[in-house]
């Protein structure tokens, strides 16, 4: 597919169309339509095909075309609508008569010429059919198949005028077996919507030829004639043509005879189409008194090969010239008549009570009208129509009885009544046409079938059922004779063509005709039952083919008409040319052909001889059963089955040529040409798989001993010895054919599709041409052995040569052997050298670890030596001595265990040095660490003592300040030591980079208020906290002095910190305001001085809040029940609120102490803390904290 070139890609109307490849996709490709420039559509990768060079060009046989669309353009041609696949011919409908197509002088054009040397035409493939009977000595099958309404008929009529006209006597049987077909017509073909002179009956014609080829007579054999078609039609289809062509074209002694009048009078014409076909001129000659009210109304129907007027008397004519007397033709007539007079026979419900029904009075002159045409006795003929016999079973006669029947029962006996009538008039017409052309012996046939085509409607029954089983079998036959025994038969030959699968149909056919499980079985069987129902029969079908492909359920179509049948009234079959659904109503009735005991008596006892003779051949057929009453039953479906496998038997032993009709479009209009519709008829009909095949098979084939045995009694002596094959390779160098056109198998010749001719020139016998074909062969033998005498001296130098190349091979051969068996014999002793030599490699190591010891290194150094020397005794040994491949490895085994041995020995005594020298430093280190550890030790001593001096120091100047007088006695008072946290604290502060030990109290709160230096306003807290802590401390010691001081936190929080030693606190990380963590706590209390008031009343706890901006506290309240709050904050009210860090409180730890922040606020501000912190603020007493932060921004 190269850029700009044309493609052939799928359209769903056209089925395809010529465009180029415009844009490439992951799994389609974007085609831009040749005609239609601008417009693009997508294809799937793999259905679109390249095009060929001159797209326009037209070929005769599609074998030659490379792609399958090319097949699909190629089918039309504008003068022949007819194609070449190999040696089977398509034919296209065109809907209207083309000039010169099918004349006399076209006829001996064709005469004896090969397939392939003329245009395709149906008169081509009969002549192949014609020439195959006369060489081959066998009888041939043309098989004519396709859609109804593809000119299946009249192509068989073109094959039967073609057969008679080329190779008949000249006398009047020849134009007997073509004017038979008009007759057959008339009484078996019908207007459908799909086909305006449809047959509605299978025919296989036979033509007859004697020894000396030419025809002697025929025969024809019919299938399945549509007996419903009798009684009802749909609105647009109509009845058999004979009843029009009375209607319109008898004359008026024969209508006024047999009482006929306009379509439109009878009920079984009346609920279908009741136009006439006629033309402008015939129509005028029609009287008006004969044309139904739809024809006044709509005009006549148009076709160019139905006339009723005038093909009645056509039909008139050929029955004359095939030998029919005017009696005979009036007896035919008349009982037409009276089935057109049956058919208006109605019924009303019996006034008695006995439930049957009565004739009305309006069908009296019906009744007498069919009883007169019929040869019946009108009473007889009333009787019967409303009851039926039964005879009991009682005694050696029984008793007869009459059952009255229903209005439907007697519907239903009147329409089987009619059906059987016609159905016995159509079988006396075909046997009175094989009558016409007799024959007494016969050497081979030609046979045409003609049948109905695959059929599907918007309802379809029981005809339509067997139309299509019988196209499945067909099908297959096709499949059989084309594809598998093809393909076989080119495995067999040995022919190397590729397989080209297809779809095998035979589990549809099972499930039609197999045995007990079989459609047909299963209907059968349904007859048989006292009361057989379509429901029980549908029901059966479905049990009993569940899981079947090619059975399911109506409500399974893609068809909505179809959805709506219910499970128990049809059925869907997937056949090879796509999904039917059956509607099962009336499958039973219309699988009966027997009528009751008491019609069947009535017409075997008629007047008319006529009558009886159509109905002796039922009578002598009923069986006991019959004789008991109920009604007998003859199985329409099974006696097809067996007609349909007898004519199948018949065309297996024939050789087989095939014509397939197409239909161009459904409205049946000329010129108009629906590409999607013929390539889905082409593909259900296989032809896709056909030219698959074909374009590498071999269609025409020859036995090479019948072609030895023809030109046998011309050959000189000297030729008779060749063989046959290689006579029949003689004969085609002789005619210089192309090597490409044929192939030799194992006991034919085949030939490439399109080489009819070359293969027709072989084939052909006359004597003169067989003669002049065995010179050609000895001239061309004599030039053969010239050739074969100078290629075998050539040979000879080549083989001369040959030897001269062998004897150097040789000499190569031997000498590589040679030092293959040397390497083998020596190997085991160069693979022990390298692994000996390898190992002594390794002895350096040895010598590396001996070098490192400071101990025992004389003893190793000997064991080394030792080692080496036995590993070069080793080494000599293999050099000197043939050992085995065994004894070098035990010996080398030996001096590897050995030197691991020494190697695991000097390793230990390695890390033995090494782990003495490593206890030797620890030891060291450990003195090291002693001695240091006793300097610090008198270091923290001295370092205690002056802290301790200091802090005592410390706590006399905050005492001072706040005008506290610290007793005399305290000053030797050894209990105001510093608890453990303030001996941590201190020892974290002596680390700082600030001295602030020295810095007043004053100097202290002013930093911290003031300062913007991180890092020293961090040390100023931290040495302030420290102060407080140390002032506090000295303030619990002496509390019996001043016992009216109040706690600054609880109890619970002042014992866990002087328990718990906290660590310190690093300054950078809390002190960045950005940092720093806003914490919230409450916990419950009781004050130390009410907790001795009243030992006989319960004691009221309070609450204390404690906020935490950071480590240290910002905010603090007391809330004492029946007592105001008590609110401090940091800054003024320093020396009453806690001094300690949130981790030395731990309250961080203490479960459900922290509370949120909110809860905290509300607090806050209830009891007036808002106010309270402006006043600090505004008094600069208030230490800048978070809560003074978000006061002031709220203010702004």
């Amino acid at each position: 597919m190269e850029d700009g070139k044309a493609v052939w890609a799928p359209h769903p109307t056209d089925g395809f169309q010529l465009g180029s490849i415009v844009d490439i996709g992951a799994d389609s490709l974007t085609i831009e339509p040749l005609k239609q420039k601008g417009k693009t559509f997508l294809a799937p990768v793999n259905q679109v095909f390249p095009a060929e060079d001159d797209v326009n060009k037209h070929v005769e046989d599609n074998c030659k075309l490379p792609v399958v669309p090319s097949l699909l353009m190629n089918a039309v041609p504008p003068s022949i609508p007819q194609t070449y696949v190999a040696n089977i011919l398509i034919a296209v409908n065109p809907y209207y008569d083309i000039p010169k197509l099918y004349t006399a002088e076209t006829i001996k054009q064709y005469q004896g010429r090969s397939l392939g040397t003329l245009p395709p035409h149906v008169y081509a493939i009969a002549d192949k059919a014609y020439r195959d009977m006369k060489v081959l000595k066998m009888s041939q099958s043309i098989i004519v198949s396709g859609e109804s309404g593809a000119g299946k008929t009249e192509n068989t009529k073109f094959v039967l005028r073609y057969l008679t006209t080329s190779y008949g006597t000249g006398q009047d049987i020849d134009e007997r077996i073509v004017e038979a077909n008009p007759l057959l017509e008339a009484f078996g073909n019908a207007k459908t919507v799909r086909n305006n002179n449809s047959s509605r009956f299978g025919k296989f014609v036979e033509i007859h030829f004697n020894e000396k080829n030419a025809v002697v007579g025929g025969f024809v054999s019919h299938y399945l004639l549509e007996k419903s078609r009798i009684c009802r039609q749909s609105s647009e289809e109509r009845n058999y043509h004979i009843f029009y062509r009375l209607c319109a074209g008898a004359p008026e002694e024969i209508r006024q005879k047999f009482h006929l009048s306009s379509p439109d009078t009878f009920r079984y014409l009346s609920r279908g189409c009741t136009r006439f076909f006629a033309t402008k001129d015939t129509d005028r000659q029609i009287m008006q008194n004969r044309k139904s009210s739809e024809h006044a109304k709509s005009g006549p129907l148009k076709d160019p090969l139905l006339d009723d007027h005038g093909d009645f008397n056509r039909m008139c004519v050929a029955m004359k010239k095939i030998g029919l007397g005017d009696t005979e033709k009036l007896d035919l007539f008349r009982v037409v008549a009276g089935v057109l007079h049956l058919g208006n026979i109605d019924f009303e419900e019996a006034g008695s009570t006995s439930g049957g029904c009565n004739i009305k009075n309006q069908s009296g002159q019906a009744l007498e009208y069919c009883a007169e045409l019929l040869g019946l006795a009108e009473e007889d003929l009333r009787v019967s129509l409303t009851t039926r016999v039964m005879l009991t079973a009682g005694g050696a006669k029984g008793t007869a009885i009459k059952v009255p029947l229903k209005v439907e029962q007697a519907n239903n006996a009147r329409d089987a009544l009619a059906k059987a009538t016609y159905s016995r008039l159509f079988d006396h017409v075909v046997t009175r046409v094989n009558q016409c052309f007799p024959f007494d012996s016969s050497a081979n046939f030609i046979g045409v079938l003609d049948i109905a085509g695959f059929e599907y409607f918007e309802h379809n029954s029981f005809e339509q059922f067997c139309i299509n089983y019988c196209n499945e079998k067909l099908q297959q036959f096709f499949n059989e004779r084309i594809l598998k025994e093809e393909q076989e038969l080119y495995q067999k030959e040995g022919l190397g063509v590729n397989e080209v699968h297809y779809v095998d149909n035979q589990d549809c056919i099972d499930l039609v005709e197999a045995k007990v499980l079989g459609i047909l079985d299963i209907l059968d069987e349904e007859n048989r039952l006292p009361q057989p129902s379509d429901q029980h029969f549908t029901d059966t079908v479905h049990s009993k083919h569940k899981n079947h492909f090619r059975l399911t359920i109506p409500r399974k179509s893609k068809l909505a008409v179809h959805r709506n049948v219910r499970d128990d009234e049809g059925f869907i079959i997937r056949h090879f040319a796509g999904a039917v659904c059956y509607e099962t109503t009336k499958f039973v009735e219309k699988n009966n052909d027997a009528l009751h005991m008491s019609l069947e008596s009535l017409v075997s006892d008629s007047k008319d001889r006529f009558i009886r003779e159509l109905f002796e051949n039922s009578t002598n057929s009923r069986d006991v059963k019959q004789k008991a009453g109920k009604l007998g039953f003859i199985s329409v479906g099974n006696k097809f089955k067996t007609q349909l496998n007898i004519l199948l038997d018949k065309l297996r032993s024939t050789g087989s040529s095939f014509i397939r009709c197409i239909k161009p479009n459904l409205k049946m209009v000329s010129h108009q040409f629906e590409g999607a519709q013929i390539l889905s008829q082409l593909q259900c009909s296989g032809m896709v798989s056909v030219l698959d095949l074909m374009q590498g098979g071999f269609p025409s084939r020859a036995p090479f001993h019948e072609l030895y045995n023809m030109y046998q009694k011309y050959m000189p002596p000297k030729l008779t010895r060749l063989d046959p094959r290689l006579f029949c390779k003689a004969l085609f160098k002789a005619l210089g054919l192309d090597e490409n056109d044929y192939k030799f198998g194992l006991t034919k010749v085949f030939f490439r599709p399109g080489k009819f001719a070359e293969f027709d020139q072989i084939m052909r016998s006359d004597p003169e041409h067989l003669a002049e074909l065995v010179k050609k062969v000895n001239k061309w033998l004599i030039h053969s052995r010239w050739k074969k005498v100078q290629w075998c001296s050539l040979s000879v130098i080549k083989l001369k040569n040959k030897i001269l190349y062998r004897a150097g091979a040789c000499i190569m051969m031997q000498k590589t052997v040679r030092m293959w068996l040397c390497r083998k014999k020596h190997k085991p002793r160069i693979d022990g050298l390298v692994k000996v030599q390898n190992l002594k490699k390794r002895m350096g190591r040895f010598t590396e670890v001996v070098g490192g010891l400071k101990e025992g290194k004389q003893e190793m150094s000997k064991q080394i030596e030792g080692l080496e020397k036995a590993v070069d005794a080793l080494v000599l040994k293999i050099k000197s001595t043939m050992m085995s491949r065994i004894d070098i490895d035990h010996e080398y085994q030996a001096l590897v265990r050995r030197s691991e041995k020494l190697l695991t020995d000097l390793q230990n005594k390695k890390k033995e040095e090494e782990e003495r020298e490593r206890l030797r430093r620890i030891q060291e280190e450990m003195e090291k660490e002693r001695r240091r550890r006793e300097e610090d030790e008198k270091r923290r001593k001295q370092e205690e003592e002056d802290r301790r001096l200091r802090d005592r120091e410390l706590a006399m100047r905050i005492a001072q300040s706040e005008s506290e007088l610290i007793p005399e006695e305290a000053l030797n008072d050894s209990g105001l030591r510093r608890g453990p946290q303030v001996q941590a604290s201190k020892a974290a502060a002596n680390a700082k980079k600030f001295e602030l030990s020295k810095w007043k109290y004053a100097e202290l709160r002013d930093a911290i208020n003031t300062s913007c230096d991180i890092e020293l306003l961090a040390a100023c807290r931290e040495e302030f906290h420290r102060r407080l802590k140390v002032y506090h401390a000295w303030k619990s010691k002496n509390k019996k002095r001043n016992t009216e001081t109040e706690q600054r936190a609880p109890k619970s929080v002042t014992d866990y910190a002087q328990h718990n030693l906290a660590p310190p606190i690093p300054a950078r990380q809390h002190d960045v305001a950005m940092n720093r963590q806003q914490r919230y706590f409450r916990i419950p209390f009781i004050r130390p001085g009410d907790q001795y008031k009243d030992p006989q009343k319960p004691q009221k706890k309070g609450w204390w809040y404690a906020h935490f901006d950071g480590p240290w506290i910002a905010r603090q309240m007391e809330l004492h029940p029946e007592k105001q709050p008590i609110l401090l904050v940091a800054g003024k009210d320093d020396m009453e609120m806690c001094e300690l860090s949130l981790e030395e409180t731990g309250l961080s730890r203490k479960r459900g102490a922290e509370i949120l922040p909110r809860q905290f606020e509300e607090i806050w501000e209830r009891c007036g803390g808002i106010q309270y912190l402006r006043s600090a603020i505004e008094s600069r007493q208030a230490r800048p904290t978070y809560a003074t932060a978000m006061l002031q921004s709220m203010l702004k």
